[in-house]
């Protein structure tokens, strides 16, 4: 399930402090700010999982909630969020590199056919619940050619995406995936998702990192449920402790509703009602004058893009 992925692919430590340092020095001088400056991205995973997904994610950027998202274009809501991001080129919509679907009743294959990625399809047809099983069954080039495919239908559907990440951290489980996401980052040119906090579980990663990529020096999410009161407290937390560099703040939103609850059936963990908690507190009071407290600088895969060549980064 996704929480047991994303523990393991993002275990919360410090790897080659010296590298990360240098890195995000020269990228924050490079954006234009002093070199003690935090930088944070609050950010909205799962785009285009469903309807209610999509109005939560809405009304948290027209709210200020958020600053950044990123859309699955293999789900089934896609087109709706596609129009929106078309609409309004202000805001911050990446791509969200999909290969796996983990939910019990509510799943998806491939924007490519069947037959042209039967490596990443299980004997349902559908993508595979884990990124476990990912590892051990995709071929490198269907995955290459299938993540391609989403990135050209987000573009046929008018987004103009900022950014590339992956869910539940399927590309990051091998070498071969991960130089395939490497590789889809330079076609297009856009910055990929890789947060220097979760590398030292990924020796063999490390080394496919050149000078040119964007570093996102530390990322923290949260991975077990809490009771409702715990949720404001421990966001407010990782603001207060967040140190300079680049931030990335990864949240899941939705509103509570039917639709959620029948997608997110038997999932606790990243599930309906922790979703809609994610939802009021990004757009609570508290929240956003922890941001103010702290002096916590908003920043955008948008703005980083237009304002840093991204094949002369170093």
């Amino acid at each position: 399930m996704k929480k047991l992925i994303y523990l393991c692919c993002f275990s919360l430590v410090f790897f080659f402090p010296t590298i990360i340092f240098s890195q995000s020095t020269t990228l924050i001088e490079r954006l234009g700010y002093d070199k003690e400056t935090k930088l944070l991205i609050v950010h909205a995973d799962d785009i285009g999982l469903a309807h209610s997904v999509n109005s939560a994610t809405i009304k948290a950027f027209e709210g200020s909630g958020i600053n950044s998202a990123s859309i699955m274009v293999p789900c089934p809501w896609f087109p709706e969020i596609s129009k929106y991001a078309k609409q309004h080129p202000e805001f911050d919509f990446g791509i969200h590199l999909t290969l796996t679907s983990e939910w019990k009743n509510y799943r998806w294959g491939g924007v490519l056919p069947a037959s042209e990625i039967p490596s990443l399809l299980d004997n349902d047809g559908f993508f595979y619940r884990t990124s476990e099983e990912v590892a051990k069954n995709a071929v490198p080039d269907e995955v290459e050619k299938e993540l391609k495919a989403q990135v050209e239908r987000a573009l046929a559907f008018g987004v103009q995406p900022t950014h590339l990440d992956n869910h539940m951290g399927s590309l990051f489980t091998t070498p071969e995936l991960f130089n395939v996401y490497l590789k889809i980052g330079k076609t297009y040119n856009l910055p990929v998702f890789f947060p220097m906090n979760a590398a030292q579980g990924y020796p063999t990663l490390l080394k496919q990192i050149d000078d040119n990529q964007i570093i996102v020096d530390n990322y923290f999410m949260m991975n077990i449920n809490r009771k409702i009161h715990e949720w404001t407290p421990f966001y407010q937390n990782i603001i207060k402790q967040l140190t300079p560099g680049l931030n990335e703040l990864i949240i899941h939103l939705a509103i509570d509703n039917s639709e959620m609850q029948a997608v997110a059936i038997d999932h606790v963990d990243f599930g309906s009602t922790w979703r809609q908690n994610d939802l009021n507190t990004v757009m609570g009071k508290e929240f956003k004058s922890a941001l103010k407290e702290h002096n916590i600088k908003l920043i955008t895969w948008k703005e980083i893009k237009d304002k840093l060549d991204t094949s002369k980064v170093k």
